[in-house]
């Protein structure tokens, strides 16, 4: 729950880091009739919004949010504006051939420079350093890890993947080599859904804070403080979806958290070898991620937290002290020269999975509903490849957005309780399993391999 008062700064580092006042903004007064109601005032909401009001700055765009803009995953992730893409290049390519699967590689690689664009010609101040990212190798299964994925996209040619060897991560305890992709940027997060905000609300956007959706339908939108109605609706509500009926079994909320450390010295990143600007990961299946801040702070994060029975969302879920300690250990086996930082923040949530890992905006011009999401954790920068599509979507444009393969695609359902519950922990075990299997064979994971359908690879 929250209301007047909150503490919204103890969302997350990201929060608290935060420049100005986080009192929300009004919350509807009553029902209203706009041309564009949004559901959500997370990056999906609010860069749908943007280019929207930029294809048609006559059109009258209302932005619903339950709590205050970027509350959710937008505020709290780990700040990586990256090409990834749920669905990887070799899914796309047997489900819609090389041609489509380069497509929508491109446009990936593509939309982390539009991000930066869209910062810097509007002023917002989020820290966008496009530094790349580096993997890790720590092993000669994620070794050999490394390479395939270096292979696959040199096959595509798209991508300009390369191989890191092992003098080039010295600073990281075990590592044989490893990978750097150049097409990630670092972000503050919650600087830039809040400074997205302001930008589409001085071009007239309105935005209702602190105003429950309870349900929606084609051409309203109900909540707590009155019915919106209008020509077009658009869900975006990513992982908070499993709580509306309109996307209950569509979407999965998934929990993933992390951990900001104090600031370290630039000697001590020096000696590491992350440079301003680089995220971080490994070739682990149990998913890590992390950067060096713009204060010199370790943001670090990966799952392990598991799924609540009912797709349930509570503030409680937010911080698991085991999975805190689990990246704590992580954070100083991979780093040992950070072992003494002292962690100052603790902070979760949840983000969106659709049942087949794969991502989609969508439109039915017949009802008036658009849709986007399904990031599974790659959102910081898809997000804003659906705000575009969605807004030629809707306004009718002729564009190579409108044609991309994830355009309309429509995810099956999640199956009932108790199989959803049962399967999605089974798969976060599954993953576990397999890292300790790389770790006694020194071979890749069987386990792995037989998950890797199932999780968009």
């Amino acid at each position: 729950m929250s209301g007047p008062g909150t503490d919204y700064r103890a969302l997350s580092f990201w929060h608290d880091t935060l420049g100005g006042a986080l009192e929300p903004r009004p919350a509807l007064d009553g029902d209203a009739h706009f041309d564009v109601a949004i559901v959500g005032g997370g990056l999906t909401g609010l860069w749908s919004a943007y280019y929207l009001s930029e294809r048609d700055p006559s059109l009258r765009i209302a932005v619903i949010e339950k709590h205050i803009a970027g509350f959710g995953a937008s505020g709290r992730n780990g700040g990586w504006c990256s090409a990834l893409f749920p669905a990887s290049a070799a899914s796309l390519e047997r489900a819609h051939g090389m041609d489509e699967a380069r497509r929508m590689r491109a446009a990936m690689v593509a939309t982390v420079d539009e991000v930066g664009r869209v910062s810097a010609a509007e002023g917002i101040d989020c820290d966008f350093v496009k530094g790349g990212t580096l993997a890790f190798a720590r092993s000669a299964a994620q070794l050999d890890s490394a390479r395939a994925e270096v292979a696959e996209a040199g096959r595509v040619g798209v991508d300009e993947l390369s191989l890191l060897s092992a003098a080039r991560v010295s600073g990281v305890q075990g590592a044989l080599g490893g990978s750097f992709d150049p097409a990630c940027a670092r972000v503050h997060p919650a600087r830039l859904v809040r400074g997205l905000a302001r930008v589409v609300e001085n071009r007239g956007v309105s935005i209702f804070e602190q105003t429950e959706v309870l349900d929606y339908e084609p051409h309203s939108v109900r909540t707590d403080r009155g019915t919106v109605t209008a020509d077009v609706v658009i869900a975006a509500t990513e992982g908070y979806g499993a709580s509306l009926r309109p996307t209950r079994r569509r979407i999965l909320p998934l929990y993933s958290l992390m951990i900001a450390t104090e600031p370290l010295s630039d000697a001590t990143w020096d000696d590491i070898g992350i440079e301003h600007g680089q995220t971080f990961t490994d070739y682990r299946h149990l998913i890590v991620y992390g950067q060096r801040t713009a204060d010199n702070r370790f943001a670090f994060g990966g799952r392990g937290a598991r799924y609540h029975l009912g797709s349930s969302i509570r503030p409680e879920y937010d911080t698991v002290p085991r999975v805190f300690d689990h990246l704590a250990r992580t954070l100083a086996d991979l780093f040992p020269q950070a072992a003494s930082a002292r962690v100052t923040h603790r902070w979760g949530g949840p983000l969106g999975v659709p049942r087949d890992w794969y991502a989609t905006a969508a439109f039915d011009p017949q009802t008036g509903m658009a849709r986007a999401g399904g990031y599974v954790g790659d959102g910081l920068s898809t997000t804003n490849l659906a705000g575009r599509t969605l807004a030629d979507l809707i306004t009718g444009a002729t564009s190579d957005l409108v044609t991309l393969p994830w355009v309309n695609h429509r995810s099956p359902s999640w199956e009932p309780e108790p199989l959803r519950f049962v399967a999605s922990n089974l798969g976060l075990l599954a993953m576990q399993f397999a890292d300790a299997e790389e770790r006694v064979t020194r071979r890749p994971s069987i386990a792995a391999r037989i998950m890797a359908p199932l999780v968009g690879h």
